[in-house]
C-alpha cells in the first residue's frame, strides 16, 4: 500500500521511514512537513495510508482532516497523548505516540489492512446496489421526496452532506462515502474532495488555474480539482 508521511520534523519522517523498512507491503510514496503540502501530495499520490502529525505550524493534523472529506486510512503520530479521543471521533484508525514502538507500529498497520479488507467487501456490496432514483430528505420538520436529477450537488460536511436542489440546502445524517456508492455515475461527478455535482445541471464550465469553475443550474459554482480536470475532460470530450 502506498503510505505519506506528514511531520514537520525530519529525523521523525527519517525514524517512522525506517520503521517501515521492515514491513512489506509499504512503500512510501512521498513526505509532506505541513499540512498544506500534504494536500497537494494526497492528490499527486493518492495513498491508501497517511501518517499524520498533529501539532505543525500553520494547520494541525486535526484540522487538515476535519477538512478533507474522504482521507485515506490514517494514522496519527504524536508526542501528545491529549488528542486521542478527537482523533478517533475523525475516524483515524490508530493513535502512536512518539517515539514510536515497532510493536505498536505492527499493531496500526495490522489495524490498517483489517480496515481496508473490510472496505472493498462494503465496496463491492454497493457495486451490486441498486443506484438511488429519489432520496427522501427531512431538515427539522420540512421533508421532501427528491428525484437524483434534481438535485443540483451534495457537498460533505463532516458525517454529514448538504443536499442542492431548487432553493432548498437540507443537510442530512449520512457521509458522502455512504451516499456516493449509490449515486449514477452517468449522472453525478466528484468535482473535488467535497463536493458532487450533477453533470445535467452543468451549465458552463471556466478554466481556472490548473482546474475548472463550473457554474450550476439550481446551485452554486462549483470548483473542479487539478486531479478531476481531466477525468471531466474525458467524460465530457466528443
Amino acid at each position: 500500500m502506498r503510505a505519506l508521511i506528514v511531520d514537520d520534523e525530519r529525523l521523525a519522517r527519517q525514524e517512522l521511514r525506517r520503521l517501515l523498512a521492515e514491513h512489506g507491503g509499504v512503500e512510501v510514496a512521498g513526505e509532506a512537513h505541513n499540512a498544506d503540502e500534504a494536500e497537494d501530495l494526497l492528490e499527486r499520490f493518492e495513498p491508501e495510508l497517511l501518517f499524520l502529525d498533529i501539532q505543525m505550524p500553520g494547520r494541525s493534523g486535526l484540522e487538515m482532516l476535519e477538512q478533507f472529506a474522504n482521507p485515506p486510512q490514517t494514522i496519527l503520530t504524536t508526542a501528545f497523548d491529549c488528542y486521542a479521543v478527537r482523533g478517533f471521533e475523525l475516524n483515524a484508525i490508530d493513535y502512536l505516540l512518539k517515539p514510536i514502538a515497532p510493536e505498536r507500529l505492527a499493531e496500526a498497520l495490522r489495524r490498517v489492512r483489517v480496515r481496508m479488507k473490510e472496505c472493498g467487501a462494503e465496496w463491492e456490496r454497493a457495486q451490486n446496489a441498486t443506484a438511488l432514483e429519489q432520496v427522501f430528505v427531512r431538515d427539522g420538520e420540512r421533508c421532501w421526496l427528491v428525484r437524483m436529477e434534481e438535485i443540483a450537488l451534495l457537498r460533505s460536511e463532516g458525517n454529514y452532506t448538504r443536499v442542492v436542489f431548487a432553493d432548498n440546502q437540507p443537510l442530512i445524517p449520512r457521509s458522502m462515502a455512504q451516499i456516493e456508492p449509490r449515486l449514477d455515475a452517468k449522472l453525478f461527478f466528484r468535482a473535488n474532495r467535497a463536493e458532487i455535482i450533477n453533470l445535467r445541471r452543468v451549465t458552463t464550465i471556466t478554466p481556472e488555474g490548473d482546474g475548472y469553475c463550473v457554474a450550476l443550474r439550481d446551485g452554486p459554482t462549483v470548483g473542479v480539482s487539478r486531479r478531476q480536470a481531466k477525468a471531466l475532460r474525458d467524460l465530457l470530450a466528443l
